[in-house]
This record gives C-alpha cells, sequence and structure tokens, in this order.
C-alpha cells in the first residue's frame, strides 16, 4: 500500500502564516464536512473503521498524532506533525488514530456529510469486503 501525502503551501510573513484549503487546488474533492479533535487522553485510540465511499484529509493543525491505516493487505504506521501536510485517505482503509500528543488537533476534511451506513466498524467483515474489491484501491505516492 502506498500513502499519498498533501503538500500544503503556507503563506506567511512577520504576522505569522496562513494555509488556504481550495477544492480541486490543494483539496481533491468538494468538502463537504469538516471536524477536528482536541483534548484527547494520554493512551487513547480513536477511529477503528472503514469507509465504503468516503475519503477524507487528516491534517494535524496542531501536534501530532499516529495513523495505523490498513487496506486489507498491508498495514502502514505514519505520524502526521506538520500543519503543512495533509494525509489523503481513500475509502476502504482502516484506520486507527493514536499517540496523541497533548496539544493535539486533528481536522478532518470529508467529501461527504455524515452518513452511518457508510461506516465499516467490524474488522473482520471490512478484511471480508475488500476480497470482494475490483480492482482493489490503492493509494498514490507522491513526494514529502
Amino acid at each position: 500500500m502506498k500513502i499519498q501525502f498533501l503538500q500544503l503551501q503556507t503563506h506567511g510573513d512577520d504576522r505569522g502564516s496562513l494555509i488556504a484549503l481550495e477544492e480541486g487546488k490543494n483539496i481533491p474533492f468538494a468538502v463537504k464536512r469538516v471536524y477536528y479533535m482536541f483534548d484527547t487522553g494520554e493512551g487513547v485510540r480513536r477511529g477503528f473503521h472503514a469507509h465504503k465511499s468516503l475519503k477524507q484529509v487528516a491534517i494535524a493543525v496542531r501536534g501530532s498524532c499516529r495513523f495505523m491505516l490498513d487496506d486489507g493487505r498491508e498495514k502502514i504506521d505514519i505520524r502526521l506533525d506538520h500543519p503543512q501536510q495533509g494525509l489523503l485517505i481513500e475509502s476502504f482503509i482502516w484506520r486507527e488514530m493514536y499517540d496523541f500528543s497533548p496539544d493535539c488537533v486533528l481536522m478532518v476534511l470529508a467529501d461527504s456529510l455524515y452518513d452511518e451506513a457508510d461506516y465499516v466498524r467490524n474488522y473482520e467483515t471490512f478484511q471480508q469486503m475488500v476480497q470482494t474489491l475490483a480492482p482493489h484501491p490503492v493509494l498514490a505516492l507522491s513526494p514529502q
């Protein structure tokens, strides 16, 4: 499995920095929902699901956290710790987030509104569903 990071251009001067998130420029889909996680307790793991069709971009706006991404065949562990970098998460990728720094703010942009029917919350069901997919989704690698 390959992962894709989106490099987000920083604009700034002596007043500070700014990153603009724009559909079709640095976000590869129309954003329908934005949410963020913060004050995540020490040792807490989140996620434990995949989506049937939803695509997301995760950005550690502040602090850091780790992602375990699983396409049903391979697992990859990565660290998000730069607000200038977005992690593109395609559909049918199991995700778990953990090792949140005390100051972590993890923002997620999604291409659809919340829909419980799109979630796969059981790992064994996820594995069975992945085996029936053809062709298997692959995340393209882009330079970091």
